[in-house]
């Protein structure tokens, strides 16, 4: 799909709160997810910062079911141990 190194790039954000959630679902979750997942995070990447924080604080509801599923994935990654 998309160069790890590049994606990695797009999950630095402006909040240090962004760039844990994202770049912790890119290293853990995203090579091994199904292409349609895979998709529905390109998306999300290109939200801007003040659209894609209240989806990932759940302070707001992403309207498509996909995005809606790989935010609550996103916000439940657990750090690599």
């Amino acid at each position: 799909m998309c160069h790890l190194s590049k994606l990695k790039w797009q999950c630095r954000r402006g909040t240090l709160e962004l760039d844990i959630m994202l770049t912790r679902y890119l290293e853990t979750c995203f090579e091994n997810a199904e292409q349609m997942e895979q998709v529905e995070f390109l998306k999300l990447l290109e939200l801007e910062d003040t659209e894609l924080m209240p989806y990932l604080m759940g302070q707001r509801t992403p309207e498509t079911i996909c995005m809606q599923h790989l935010v609550n994935k996103i916000r439940n990654v657990t750090p690599r141990q």
